[in-house]
């Protein structure tokens, strides 16, 4: 997997890791089992701190995307949440309350703002297909 940073985005670089792997597992880029790279040697490839990808690959095992197997390294997880459905709603509420509040700064009414949501799945649908295929 190929990371690519953005260091003036303004945004964390463990969290773009995070986005970047959570991006690819969702497209089918990554599937179930797929390793990822180790901490150290990731670090050095990217020239950030191991503490910043140790920080990222922590992040991801929380949410459920990877998980550690002792010795062997990290790995992407089947696509099985170990949160309630209540939680992931909520979790999903909160990263919408954010986008909702982004589309009311950016002038997009709601029809646009759910036409837009729409698209972005589908689109993510449509990778997942070109993944799999």
């Amino acid at each position: 997997m190929l990371f690519q940073l953005n260091y003036k985005s303004g945004k964390a670089v463990y969290l773009q890791l995070v986005d970047q792997v959570k991006a690819a597992a969702a497209s089918g880029a990554l599937h179930a089992g797929s390793p990822l790279p180790g901490i150290r040697p990731l670090a050095e490839e990217l020239r950030v701190n191991r503490n910043t990808v140790a920080k990222a690959y922590s992040a991801l095992e929380s949410q459920g995307v990877i998980e550690t197997i002792a010795g062997k390294g990290c790995f992407v997880r089947a696509n099985h949440s170990p949160f309630k459905k209540e939680v992931r709603r909520k979790l999903l509420a909160e990263t919408l309350d954010g986008a909702v509040i982004q589309a009311h700064h950016l002038q997009i009414d709601k029809a646009d703002f759910l036409r837009v949501a729409e698209e972005r799945f589908d689109a993510l649908e449509h990778k997942r297909h070109a993944a799999n295929s």
